[in-house]
């Protein structure tokens, strides 16, 4: 899966950047308040906006404060997945649930700092877990492999059962990068200038997915 994150686009044309890339999978959109992370983006009224105007699923990433207040809003607004911070969360089983019950697949992000082992127990309440490869709050930042770690643990634990998640990377996703994370088992990988600055961007979702599935036939293969 592949998702285009509009950080990179342009913000003024929202509705025609979504249009260049009719093949996303979804469509990530960062909601960032200024205090979680040293970056304001946009919220949910933007939001409600682009579900009208896009029929790309929306992929909502509240890096914010309070995601337990804030978080069932935007699954009502009809995004497909709200993912919330597990550093932010005061009860993050307790906002999974209404995440759910307000109609969204419900996503937990970790930091690059941050243990998944920490987190195994409650991701059994999530659909999604979204491993960040960058600090969030600012686009454009080179990817951290170091972070590929926590993906190859998911995975094993996916793999073999002992979670049901959606193993998401957001952070310097590119055609030079994509495919050790491919290689390290997530499903779906946010791109932010990768897609949105290239000349074509639609071309760029179909490129980096292409390279995906390669390097994930050859980690089945292996």
């Amino acid at each position: 899966m592949i998702a285009p994150s509009i950080l990179s686009a342009d913000f003024a044309r929202l509705k025609e950047e979504a249009d260049a890339v009719p093949g996303a999978d979804w469509l990530h959109v960062d909601v960032m308040d200024g205090h979680f992370v040293p970056n304001l983006t946009l919220g949910l009224p933007v939001v409600e906006a682009l579900e009208r105007a896009t029929a790309i699923p929306l992929d909502c990433h509240l890096m914010i404060n309070d995601p337990d207040r804030w978080a069932p809003g935007y699954a009502e607004a009809g995004s497909r997945n709200v993912t919330v911070h597990a550093e932010a969360a005061h009860d993050p089983r307790g906002v999974a649930r209404d995440i759910r019950a307000a109609g969204a697949l419900a996503g937990l992000s970790v930091k690059p700092r941050t243990a998944l082992e920490d987190w195994v127990e409650v991701l059994r309440d999530y659909d999604t877990l979204l491993v960040m490869s960058v600090e969030p709050g600012f686009g454009g930042q080179k990817f951290m492999p170091e972070v590929l770690d926590k993906v190859r643990t998911a995975r094993r634990l996916v793999d073999t059962g002992h979670l049901n998640v959606i193993v998401e990377i957001d952070g310097g996703i590119s055609r030079d990068t994509i495919e050790q994370a491919a290689e390290a088992g997530v499903d779906c990988f946010v791109a932010g200038s990768a897609v949105y600055g290239a000349d074509d961007p639609e071309r760029a979702v179909e490129a980096l997915r292409e390279q995906a599935v390669r390097a994930s036939a050859h980690l089945e293969q292996g």
